[in-house]
């Protein structure tokens, strides 16, 4: 693996700060750049990034965006692209993380739109949860992982 392996991370409509700063720290730590589909549920003005103490926030490469139909207008046709769902058969462990690859997160009330889905299921994948009681994973832990995830896999 390259000291650097770039990957994306695409958080459609995301609603919480906290989730999103923590998903900036890890883009950081991970080489990844981390694009912002709008609308957003918070501030991210230089000076909200500065109130929330994000001093790495100017070293973060993030790009934002007006809408998921633009972003996807402008993403390369072959791109790779990997759609995090609960509702996935395949799970991301069997899955081949390619260099380049887009990780795909939904808003955290809703996931990602089902026209999406259905668009691009073929490459949707899941982060598997051995307790039926627990319905999802926190955003940014579930980012963790599948970063990771792709990281290992180019160690």
């Amino acid at each position: 693996m390259s000291e650097r392996t770039q990957f994306h991370v695409v958080l459609v409509e995301p609603e919480i700060p906290q989730n999103t700063g923590s998903i900036g720290r890890l883009c950081l730590a991970s080489g990844c750049t981390l694009h912002l589909i709008e609308p957003l549920g918070f501030d991210i003005s230089e000076s909200a990034v500065r109130r929330a103490g994000l001093d790495y926030w100017e070293h973060l490469t993030v790009v934002k965006h007006p809408s998921l139909e633009a972003f996807m207008e402008q993403l390369p046709k072959n791109a790779p692209k990997l759609l995090l769902t609960k509702k996935a058969g395949r799970t991301l462990y069997e899955t081949k993380i390619e260099p380049g690859t887009y990780f795909f997160f939904g808003k955290e009330t809703a996931g990602l739109p089902d026209w999406f889905m259905n668009e691009h299921a073929g490459d949707a994948v899941r982060i598997p949860i051995f307790d039926s009681r627990v319905r999802s994973l926190n955003l940014a832990t579930a980012v963790g992982i599948c970063v990771y995830e792709g990281v290992r896999q180019h160690l």
